[in-house]
């Protein structure tokens, strides 16, 4: 048993905020409320820290089967568990890819022995290919959590129409990532100012855009629940407003970097700040935060997306994009969006677990008796610095930085898998 004692309890499934106890029996709450106690309990002090449910992230890749020298599930848990989450959902572009009932299994066994929770993300095509659809109903009926070919978009309409109808009728969500080749001179690179400085070709805001318009009245047109994955442009952000208002069940990412920095940030990082879609302007940035403050964007995610660092010190245009991302989330939330008073704490923690958990069809985990023992205790004030990761990866723009928000424990299924 594990009793926690004098924390500020911030739970966005009850909306409670007020300090209080909580008692965790084996893998769930057994009681929560003032002056609570358990012999024979370990006991955590979380006078002036937050106690909220564990942090979910849907958009990660760990890399694994294939690319493991870059992470795999077991460090990349480790990571997420050190930045507060307690569930993860993992994209599909592993080699194999997760298009059949093998690799999805084998991702499924590895987690069973990671600290949190680890989902998988089911491809939509077959090898990625955007040609033939994977057989939805059989991954579904195996624990698929979704369907996305994220990192690569899918251009074939009718395909996409069938997926979604697919999608539909099984209750499972869609993510797509969303730029078309043809409107990108050089990817990773917002087509702007920072472009032209270094000489790059970049990847203008139409690339996105028009594949968000195209698939929010896709959804519009077939009810399918999609999400419109790691949003960056500002007309994109509108778009998405629009479908919500025309009734369509579409949804919106965001992720830390793109609500803290712009394309100015490649001049400073080199090829730490490549990233697809690209970072983008001021006004993209600040629109994603009115997004975010207006219920257009309904979750904040990592793209986590480690690489080695023989990889990221190519030339712009070889290295590979994505930054990792899991342990400096939290962080970044609570600096560039709570801090500044864009949002409260209540709102960062739906962003970043509740509605993520709703999303997938999870029964979201609040801070009450038979609910998940699944919880993340941080100082909400309190600074650290980015010196090192958990991740076998250390690809960020942000080390180095001081964020708020030290992560002193991170509690899955009862159990302590972080202590910081």
């Amino acid at each position: 048993m594990i009793w926690i004692r004098n924390g500020r309890v911030v739970d966005p499934v009850t909306g409670t905020d007020r300090v209080m106890d909580v008692l965790l029996d084996g893998a769930v709450i057994r009681a929560t409320g003032e002056g609570l106690a358990a012999e024979g309990a370990r006991e955590l002090d979380a006078s002036g820290l937050v106690v909220a449910p564990g942090l979910m992230d849907a958009h990660v890749h760990f890399r694994d089967p294939g690319f493991t020298y870059k992470e795999d599930i077991l460090t990349g848990a480790a990571a997420a568990a050190r930045g507060g989450f307690t569930t993860v959902v993992c994209m599909a572009n592993t080699s194999p890819v997760v298009d059949n009932p093998e690799t999805l299994a084998y991702i499924q066994k590895k987690g069973e022995s990671a600290p949190i929770h680890v989902l998988q993300a089911a491809a939509v095509t077959r090898g990625l290919k955007g040609r033939e659809l994977v057989d939805m109903e059989e991954l579904a009926a195996l624990g698929a959590a979704g369907f996305t070919d994220d990192g690569i978009p899918l251009m074939d309409e009718r395909l996409i129409v069938e997926a979604m109808e697919r999608a539909r009728a099984l209750g499972l969500p869609l993510a797509f990532h969303e730029e078309d080749p043809a409107l990108m001179r050089e990817p990773g690179v917002h087509l702007g100012e920072a472009a032209e400085k270094i000489g790059y070709g970049g990847a203008a805001r139409a690339a996105e855009d028009v594949m968000v318009a195209r698939d929010c009245m896709l959804a519009l047109h077939t009810g399918a629940s999609v999400c419109i994955q790691h949003i960056s442009s500002k007309n994109s952000v509108e778009l998405v407003r629009l479908a919500k208002k025309l009734g369509a069940d579409v949804h919106a990412e965001a992720t830390p970097h793109h609500f803290t920095l712009t394309e100015e940030a490649v001049l400073k990082y080199g090829t730490m700040a490549r990233m697809n879609p690209p970072l983008r302007t001021e006004e993209d940035r600040q629109a994603i935060i009115g997004g975010i403050k207006d219920g257009t964007i309904d979750m904040i995610v990592t793209d986590h997306a480690p690489h080695s660092a023989e990889e990221k010190a190519r030339p712009m245009s070889a290295a590979p994009s994505g930054i990792t991302g899991l342990e400096t989330s939290l962080g970044l939330g609570l600096l560039s969006l709570v801090e500044p008073g864009h949002i409260g704490l209540m709102d960062l923690m739906r962003l970043m677990s509740k509605a993520p958990a709703e999303f997938y069809r999870m029964i979201p985990g609040g801070v009450t008796p038979g609910s998940p023992a699944d919880l993340v205790i941080f100082g909400e004030k309190e600074r650290w610095t980015v010196e090192s990761f958990a991740s076998k990866a250390s690809n960020s723009p942000f080390l180095g930085w001081t964020l708020p928000g030290r992560v002193h424990y991170t509690i899955c299924a009862g159990k302590i898998v972080y202590e910081g």
